[in-house]
């Protein structure tokens, strides 16, 4: 039976990606940086894009955002007080997001309209790893709370991830929190991954991490007048 399991599993991660690079490419095209936020349960997702959302929509940037949880739409609800439509997924047991659910979830909303897509994904630091979204940006999450091993325990996501953000960083002290041995274990993963330090309720490293944000999604939109005008020359 195990060859069987992962011909079909081969079989539907090809068709995630398939449909991944065609939701990168619609992305790009309408200038939408889509940043995919991943990290075990509790370590301030929701907390840290509660306050994004509110911090770019003040900035007169265009946000939408996703939020994947196995039930309920609390995390949603939290989100849609920053005025920014949001849009929940249930995915009624699954343990992360696939490609699918985010194209489903984008019907009624038109891409050119807005600026970033942020996609909260569901609480877990394994299943997510092999599922690609079609992001620009994929972001781990780190909490002090956690202990500094992480990385190092879940390598496959870390290893996958474009940027690591560590939060709850005004609790570094009581906690215990060794900041060296986190970001040393983080470049053993990952060497030269970017790290950002913030902590939402306490405001820290907020605006660092808004104005990468803004860096990125110039980036994007740089890259893709560029190859743009190759096309067209």
């Amino acid at each position: 039976m195990k060859p069987r399991i992962l011909e079909v599993r081969t079989k539907v991660l090809k068709k995630n990606d398939e449909l991944a690079r065609q939701l990168r490419s619609d992305f790009s095209a309408a200038g939408v940086l889509a940043i995919n936020l991943v990290s075990s349960p509790g370590t301030g997702k929701t907390t840290l894009l509660e306050s994004t959302l509110g911090r770019l929509k003040q900035a007169g940037e265009r946000c939408v955002a996703i939020v994947g949880d196995l039930a309920t739409d609390n995390d949603a609800r939290r989100l849609a007080r920053s005025g920014v439509p949001v849009r929940q997924i249930e995915t009624g047991g699954c343990c992360h997001l696939e490609a699918d659910m985010i194209r489903d979830n984008l019907a009624e909303w038109k891409l050119t309209d807005y600026d970033y897509l942020f996609i909260e994904n569901v609480g877990n630091l394994v299943c997510p790893t092999s599922w690609d979204l079609g992001e620009a940006l994929r972001v781990v999450l780190l909490s002090v709370t956690e202990g500094e091993d992480k990385p190092l325990k879940y390598p496959g996501l870390f290893n996958t991830a474009d940027v690591a953000v560590v939060t709850k960083i005004d609790l570094a002290i009581p906690c215990e929190f060794d900041r060296q041995a986190a970001h040393d274990n983080i470049h053993a993963v990952r060497p030269g991954m970017p790290i950002l330090e913030t902590s939402a309720k306490a405001e820290t490293g907020m605006k660092s991490w808004i104005e990468y944000l803004q860096q990125q999604r110039d980036q994007l939109k740089a890259r893709y007048e560029a190859d743009r005008a190759l096309r067209q020359a």
